[in-house]
């Protein structure tokens, strides 16, 4: 864990012109350190191997920008309590570190234990058909009963996603959600009662900041940290081309394990999982025990848990809102809350998004907001 004022080098690290994940990572360990690379004169920047001119003098320009965002973004994780995870440090998750192209700074907000027991990504297709959905609830619940210290990670995305986090949130064990935005928001909005779920076990970790929109790109970078998160990867249901498939092919340039579950031949769902089983990209699987016995791993029955816990550290702003919401049996939409509290719209419902996200507030249909305890 950073100190502040060397996390606010970090975070603004990314944000300088003309630096990119690997510029990024040369300067740190040209330079030993995030505040170096700020630190660093134009003369010490062109010392840096194979740097152009026009990289460092986008560099110099862009430093005080990229510092500002970084303050503002410092606020939002102190407020709102976000763990941060830097990839020199020993809580970084170590299976991720070992990807070349691994985020430099992560943002988490849950319980996380990012390195501990076994961690299997699911992943699969939005518009998964009644039978792959069974198999992969299944599959979830049988892995939870049979084996200890599992981790179930997947992107929160309609279909076989979301299905897998049920399953483990059901299942009492850990999920982890990575999205493709920042920790001001969830989306998809239709699931954002799980992500409010996972956070009892797991939680939520992403490389974004707030105020990421989940364009697509993001999503399509998001998945080489499902992948590399884990020790394998399960693909459930999945067409020929999709984001699923690109998760898989991330697994198996990290050298790690890839299972499909095959499909007919007629099957259109499963023509993505029967083309990696049929290129030798996928092992194929039937069952939870397959991947126990593919993995190596101890089978041994447990018995779950259950724990729930709500997030009692309120910020000044949270514990107002709170109270009102406390007097309104029925709850208040949102615009009234504007009204009353003279608040920014944004400020008020990035308030409620954290405060869903604690535990302590509900998000009922129609913008209306009710008080969870």
């Amino acid at each position: 864990m950073q100190d502040t004022e060397q996390l606010k080098y970090i975070i603004a690290l990314p944000l300088l012109s003309e630096v990119g994940l690997r510029t990024a990572k040369a300067m740190i360990d040209f330079f030993g350190s995030a505040e170096s690379v700020f630190q660093a004169t134009e003369n010490d920047l062109l010392s840096i191997p194979n740097i152009h001119k026009d990289t460092v003098a986008a560099i110099l320009a862009s430093k005080s920008q990229a510092l500002k965002r970084a303050e503002k973004e410092l606020e939002f994780i102190e407020k709102n309590e976000i763990q941060t995870y830097y990839f020199e440090d020993a809580d970084y998750p170590y299976r991720l570190r070992e990807c070349p192209d691994a985020p430099i700074l992560l943002y988490g907000k849950g319980k996380l234990n990012l390195n501990e027991g076994k961690f299997l990504s699911v992943v699969g297709t939005r518009m998964p058909t009644d039978n792959g959905k069974q198999l992969c609830r299944q599959i979830v619940s049988d892995l939870a009963q049979k084996t200890i210290g599992l981790t179930i990670v997947s992107g929160l995305a309609y279909g076989i996603d979301v299905t897998a986090h049920k399953a483990a949130i059901s299942s009492g064990i850990p999920t982890i959600i990575i999205p493709g935005h920042g920790l001001d928001r969830i989306y998809p909005y239709a699931n954002r009662q799980v992500a409010v779920d996972s956070l009892d076990k797991g939680g939520i970790l992403t490389e974004y900041m707030s105020g990421t929109q989940p364009d697509r790109q993001n999503f399509v970078a998001r998945n080489r940290i499902i992948a590399g998160l884990s020790d394998a990867t399960l693909v459930v249901e999945s067409k020929v081309k999709g984001g699923s498939l690109i998760t898989a092919d991330m697994a198996n340039g990290y050298s790690r394990e890839v299972f499909a579950i095959p499909g007919r031949p007629t099957d259109t769902a499963s023509a993505g999982c029967n083309m990696l089983i049929k290129q030798q990209k996928a092992a194929l699987i039937e069952s939870a025990d397959d991947i126990i016995a593919a993995m190596q791993w101890d089978a041994t029955e447990r018995v779950m848990p259950v724990q729930t816990e709500l997030f009692d550290n309120l910020t000044e702003e949270e514990t107002m809102l709170l109270d009102m919401l406390r007097k309104a049996e029925d709850g208040l939409h949102v615009n009234l809350i504007v009204m009353e509290t003279q608040l920014p719209y944004s400020q008020v419902t990035s308030t409620l998004m954290m405060m869903e996200l604690k535990g302590i507030v509900r998000s009922l249909p129609g913008n209306i907001y009710k008080a969870a305890k």
